[in-house]
């Protein structure tokens, strides 16, 4: 039986801001290291001997999640969610996408954004759950608890099982303080990690069971799916036809057949930034810092400096994270409250909570320096040998000025090439192009003047990304 890793890569991250955001989220951000979480959870798989990686994620994350896997040299189908529907529709897309290879495969299914301390471990303890999976268990793994947490669900734990590991009791929802406690207090009670082994045949046969019209759609989704350069694009109204359910309420907490290993390892959902704090590495006042920070008297906090020096005083338990466009300061027992503060930024149209002010395309990235009434900055990077879309603006003219590198700039039927310190004016309605022919990043500063800078101002004429003639770009 050949193993399918499936990694679920389309979440928001919402409780994580001002770092994680709707169009950078945080499982592709390097929060515990130099990697991101994207890529530590496929190293993580590294000598499991897997035929084929799965990865799900969403459009607008499509390109990061290649150029990520990329660097790793790793080589995996990407399935492009059109809308989000949570965990159940996406394995059983992976799930039928896997028996189109292989009917026996097994899945082992993992979110993308945790963190796990022991690799090793891990590995073990997939290998463990092999025998229970050919034998129709739908696995699970528990996470010992090692403190009253009630950020996690839990899972109770039955009889032991003749293939290994256990029957499941029942799983729970996040549960109160003092219930929290008492599930540590028994022993039979484990964390909910989130991550499976299970026959990809008897995941579909249960959610057939369970979920009809989520197989349904999500097999009418795939059979009208399309490949779309390196990317498989699921059909958008068929897959957005499927009910939005977790894996856990459709199957798991219904099945018969759900069983549980224990993973012995410090492990972390990194669902909030106290969770981060948790699993972060400290310093002799238990504070964990990232960039040029500076305290005094402070303990138990987390303080994030990205784009200046950031200083504190006498604060205890605190959080502290500073994006170029974004502060947030919060106790640490209140950073469950993040995503409500989101909620009201959408609510308000405020684009921080959409974006970064730095923002990646697949020919490189644009990030915005400066705007006033008729007027906006840009400092753009585009990647050696890459090429934006041939395009045309209604409002507003621009002015490039080359401060690295080399541009091959079309203008309406002229091309020019531009070196450092050249600039160049794209008049208001001209079609226009750049190119970076060279082995080196260009970048750019860009100066736009009129009254209108939206994004529907940008109108796309051809595109090398196979993208849509509507969809954003700088």
């Amino acid at each position: 039986m050949a193993l399918y890793p499936v990694i679920l890569a389309g979440g928001s991250g919402t409780r994580l801001w001002p770092l994680s955001r709707k169009l950078y989220p945080k499982q592709l951000l390097p929060l515990l290291g130099e990697d991101t979480l994207l890529q530590s959870t496929w190293k993580r798989l590294d000598g499991l001997g897997a035929a084929m990686t799965l990865v799900l994620c969403s459009e607008e994350h499509r390109f990061i999640v290649a150029d990520q896997l990329r660097e790793l040299g790793a080589a995996a189908r990407i399935i492009l969610e059109p809308v989000a529907r949570n965990t159940a529709p996406a394995v059983a897309v992976a799930a039928l996408a896997a028996m189109c290879q292989d009917p026996d495969a097994v899945l082992v299914v993992l979110p993308a954004d945790h963190a796990v301390a022991d690799a090793t471990l891990f590995q073990d303890t997939v290998r463990a759950a092999m025998p229970l999976a050919e034998a129709g268990y739908l696995v699970t793994f528990g996470v010992p608890p090692t403190r009253p947490e009630t950020g996690y669900g839990y899972i109770q734990r039955a009889e032991a099982l003749p293939e290994g590991g256990f029957r499941v009791a029942r799983f729970v929802e996040k549960p109160d303080a003092d219930t929290a406690r008492q599930y540590c207090e028994r022993g039979d009670y484990w964390w909910n990690s989130g991550m499976f082994v299970l026959r990809a045949d008897r995941v579909v046969a249960e959610l057939e069971r369970f979920e009809p019209d989520m197989v349904a759609a999500c097999r009418a989704a795939l059979g009208t799916s399309c490949q779309d350069l390196d990317f498989l694009r699921l059909d958008a109204e068929k897959f957005a036809a499927s009910p939005e359910k977790s894996i856990d309420y459709a199957v798991m907490e219904r099945t018969d057949r759900a069983a549980v290993l224990p993973l012995a390892t410090a492990w972390s959902d990194l669902g909030s930034w106290d969770a981060l704090w948790e699993a972060g590495a400290k310093d002799a006042s238990g504070n964990v810092v990232h960039g040029d920070v500076l305290l005094a008297d402070v303990r138990d906090s987390f303080v994030h400096a990205e784009s200046r020096l950031v200083t504190a005083v006498g604060l205890a338990d605190h959080i502290v994270v500073e994006t170029t466009d974004a502060v947030l300061v919060a106790p640490r027992h209140r950073v469950q409250e993040v995503k409500q503060l989101v909620d009201t930024l959408k609510a308000r149209r405020r684009p921080e909570a959409v974006t970064h002010r730095k923002v990646f395309r697949p020919w490189g990235n644009y990030e915005s320096i400066d705007a006033g009434d008729r007027y906006q900055v840009k400092r753009i990077t585009v990647l050696p040998g890459q090429v934006l879309s041939l395009q045309k603006h209604f409002h507003r003219a621009e002015h490039w000025v080359v401060v690295q590198g080399t541009a091959v700039v079309t203008r309406g039927q002229e091309q020019i090439l531009l070196r450092e310190n050249e600039s160049i004016y794209i008049p208001l309605g001209t079609v226009h192009r750049l190119e970076n022919p060279g082995r080196i990043p260009l970048e750019l500063i860009e100066v736009q003047v009129g009254p209108y800078f939206g994004e529907d101002d940008i109108v796309r004429l051809e595109d090398v990304y196979g993208r849509n003639l509507q969809e954003a770009e700088a």
